[in-house]
């Protein structure tokens, strides 16, 4: 399922000079912040978990989602050169695989380690903050990379549309409405995280049981229909 040329190509589509900085830019801006807000605030537990659920898991986590899961596969796309790829004996399925775990693997790489570096300058994981934001970052990164994947191969808009939820759906609607909650990858990663920390400074609006079992759900579902996607298109080239 998962072919090392593919993931070659799509590491350095991913990792490209321009859109390597972009990557760059959030973790970096996090990391900053954690410094000045130490530098002035002191270590505090509530300040950690404020800079890191406010901005690292609400804000960088999905972005930089966005960025990794569209710009696996949605260039490919709208350029035309996913043609040369598909033409190649190499099945649908291992093509959405192997690019979904190269997404996820630069999403977490940009994402869960910043978040733990600024946990550790923020309060030294005190109360294992640190710790929980991170993987609450790792899990999100899968879910996100999957959904945003999916968005790459279904629309020539991924990212718009991409942004459209982590920034609108999930950051805006998410902290209006108490329902939307219930369908934001941010929530069901917190979850996870308030597992890891328990006691209340990380919370979230749904148990462990009904997060994981969302997160398992749409990361397969997303998967799947990705590969779908992708094998449609290839038998709508070869009529």
């Amino acid at each position: 399922m998962y072919d090392p040329t593919v993931a070659r190509l799509t590491y350095r589509a991913l990792l490209g000079r321009r859109r390597a900085l972009i990557l760059g830019a959030l973790p970096l801006l996090l990391i900053v912040i954690s410094l000045a807000v130490r530098a002035l605030a002191g270590a505090d537990d509530q300040t950690a978990a404020d800079v890191l659920g406010g901005f690292a898991l609400a804000t960088m986590v999905p972005i930089i989602g966005v960025i990794a899961g569209t710009g696996a596969i949605g260039p490919e796309i709208d350029d035309g050169s996913v043609v040369y790829l598909l033409s190649k004996p190499i099945k649908r399925s291992a093509i959405i695989f192997t690019k979904l775990i190269v997404a996820i693997a630069v999403t977490m790489v940009f994402s869960a380690v910043p978040t733990l570096i600024a946990g550790l300058i923020l309060n030294g994981n005190g109360q294992q903050i640190a710790v929980a934001y991170t993987v609450a970052a790792l899990v999100a990164s899968i879910a996100y990379a999957a959904l945003f994947l999916l968005l790459g191969t279904v629309s020539r808009h991924a990212v718009v549309f991409g942004l459209v939820y982590a920034l609108v759906w999930e950051a805006l609607f998410g902290s209006l409405v108490p329902g939307a909650r219930t369908l934001s990858v941010q929530q069901w990663s917190l979850a996870v995280a308030h597992k890891v920390a328990g006691g209340d400074l990380v919370t979230s609006d749904l148990g462990l049981t009904t997060a994981t079992v969302l997160l398992v759900a749409v990361t397969v579902l997303a998967t799947w229909y990705a590969g779908q996607k992708l094998r449609s298109l290839t038998l709508a080239g070869e009529e």
